[in-house]
């Protein structure tokens, strides 16, 4: 695969959610490629049940610091994208039938096996509604949208904003009536009240066939919440692409859990793992959801994969490292 890296990603913490407090200890399922687990309620859970959760003496401080920076530059952000990236973009397309280009956060543009794949679209200003409350956005996009070839498929890991980006969305669906967007279960009524009709859900373990290569929703250990009532009423996901010569893996968002090791072992090896790397300090409040680089190598190993591909950092002021 011919790597063509060009932008960050970051966490997705819905502005303003304050974590519960310590929970208490997580409750262990086997791991398993799916479906996934529920609650007795019937809400979406993760095989580590509950997520352990830092208290208000950690919390109450990191929002008031991510409050504070929006009003204060921040000079890690990436540096804005070269004028010829959407060139330079089609000369390695036309030169080879396997590219993955880093867009930002955690959009990869991904061509394989004749199909032409995108992850986690967003162009927000902001990691929050409408674009514009929430973390804010560092860098620019290494690409618009205008900039991209014909997309064949969308594939989202869950629907906190940095990730589900509803005008990207639009914007892709009115570019081309013929992408597909695939999307755990539970996120299809977003799209529909976006005029989206043109999406497939799914679970765990389900998947289908596109061209040559099969597509798989996979487990990840994460969460979902859109607003202030629907935590965990639709699943969150990983995703592996896998055909006759290359096999791709996106992990979306996810903290470090025994998964990797389960997806590697049945669909490994992969060619290349697109691995989170950000939105991991303070540790007490965001280690069971999101991997810091060192985990994200851990889950290379574990998934099998020859190469790896950092992303979800860089792009949205999220979190403290």
């Amino acid at each position: 695969m011919r790597l063509l890296a060009r932008h960050p990603a970051v966490g997705s913490l819905v502005t303003g959610m304050i974590l519960s407090c310590a929970a208490a200890a997580a409750e262990n399922t086997p791991v398993t490629l799916g479906p996934a687990p529920r609650d007795e309620s019937g809400l979406f859970r993760n095989f580590n049940h509950p997520l352990e959760r830092a208290g208000p003496g950690v919390t109450l401080p990191f929002f008031l610091r991510r409050a504070l920076g929006r009003l204060r530059g921040r000079p890690e952000g990436l540096p804005a994208p070269e004028p010829e990236a959407s060139a330079r973009l089609a000369a390695a397309m036309a030169e080879s039938p396997t590219t993955v280009t880093w867009v930002n956060h955690a959009s990869l543009l991904v061509r394989m096996e004749g199909i032409t794949l995108l992850t986690d679209p967003t162009w927000a200003n902001a990691a929050g509604p409408g674009g514009v409350l929430g973390a804010r956005r560092l860098a620019p996009a290494g690409l618009g949208v205008e900039e991209l070839p014909a997309i064949d498929a969308v594939l989202i890991s869950h629907n906190h904003y940095d990730s589900f980006d509803l005008d990207a969305l639009r914007a892709l669906a009115e570019r081309n009536p013929k992408t597909r967007f695939l999307v755990p279960l539970g996120d299809g009524r977003l799209l529909r009240d976006a005029r989206i009709e043109n999406f497939e859900e799914f679970d765990w373990s389900e998947s289908l066939t596109l061209g040559t290569v099969t597509i798989t929703c996979l487990p990840s250990q994460h969460w979902s919440r859109r607003g202030l009532f629907d935590e965990r009423r639709s699943l969150w996901a990983s995703w592996a692409v896998t055909g006759p010569s290359r096999r791709f893996y996106f992990a979306g968002d996810s903290g470090y859990f025994g998964g990797f090791a389960a997806i590697g072992a049945a669909l490994g090896p992969f060619d290349l793992a697109a691995l989170p790397i950000g939105a991991y300090d303070p540790p007490a409040m965001m280690a069971a959801m999101h991997m810091n680089p060192e985990q994200a190598v851990q889950a290379t190993l574990d998934l099998d994969a020859s190469r790896a591909l950092g992303i979800h950092f860089g792009t949205f002021d999220l979190t403290d490292e």
